[in-house]
């Protein structure tokens, strides 16, 4: 089974088992990974389950569709050129070992604006 890492701000991190076909998000969401919210509940809708990806792995990854582009325009943390939404980053056993950080926020309510 893949395993991801997923790292919070405070350098604190979570390694969890992923089965393969499961999103980063949903793995994320069934181990309450903190910072991990998925609002929309993987549909590419909310921008809530934004992550950083280890950049030596982002050419493992599909490329953004435009729904995603879209999404990472509105996220609550800076989108960097390693920003992905975890919804759409599907495991596989390719993937094993991979490592995203959690922004500190996801929500536009947790930056106070």
């Amino acid at each position: 089974m893949p395993k991801v890492t997923y790292l919070q701000p405070d350098g604190t991190r979570v390694d969890l088992d992923v089965r393969a076909g499961a999103s980063v998000m949903q793995a994320a969401v069934d181990h309450n990974v903190k910072g991990i919210v998925g609002e929309c509940g993987g549909s590419a809708m909310c921008a809530t389950c934004h992550v950083y990806v280890d950049e030596a792995r982002l050419a493992q990854l599909p490329a953004r569709d435009m729904v995603e582009e879209e999404m990472l325009a509105s996220t609550a943390s800076p989108r960097l050129p390693n920003s992905r939404l975890g919804c759409q980053i599907v495991m596989t056993d390719a993937l094993d070992g991979l490592i995203v950080r959690i922004p500190p926020v996801q929500t536009f309510e947790e930056t106070g604006r």
